[in-house]
């Protein structure tokens, strides 16, 4: 199956699911998940989107401190992208575990993308861990890189 076609699978599993959002049997009685040999999320549901709607807003974040920011699925693809190759650039393959510890900030979104699209597996950590648990975090998920603030 080609990547556009699991992305039609996927838009039509997600549709059913959208024109049976009020009848919870119907719904029920007529999903099946989709088989798809391969399909990358980041590369054949979101960048499809960011190509056919490149100015819908695909990220708001909103701060305690008042601060509201926001990017449009064509800015997080491409910039989920360039963070793509300089994670690649760092080592980060297919299968990797990488550590992301940032606040919820638009770099938090740009960096799960980019690991996303690379394979590597995000393993979310709270800016509040002491280092105790994220030595334990490290260890135990067998981390390979970590992405966090200075």
């Amino acid at each position: 199956m080609s990547n556009a076609a699991s992305t039609a699978e996927f838009r039509d599993a997600r549709d059913l699911l959208l024109r049976h959002r009020e009848d919870y049997d119907i719904a029920r009685e007529s999903f099946a998940w989709p088989r798809l040999d391969e399909f990358n999320w980041a590369l054949d549901w979101f960048d499809v989107i960011a190509a056919d709607h490149p100015e819908r807003a695909a990220l708001r974040v909103v701060g305690d401190d008042g601060s509201d920011e926001s990017a449009s699925y064509a800015e997080m693809a491409a910039r989920s992208g360039q963070v793509a190759n300089w994670l690649r650039g760092l080592g980060v393959r297919r299968g990797d575990r990488v550590l992301l510890m940032l606040g919820n900030v638009v770099p938090l979104w740009e960096v799960m993308l980019a690991a996303m699209k690379l394979g590597a597996v995000v393993i979310p950590a709270s800016t509040l861990l002491r280092a105790t648990d994220l030595a334990d975090r490290i260890i135990r998920g067998e981390v390979r890189h970590v992405v966090a603030e200075a």
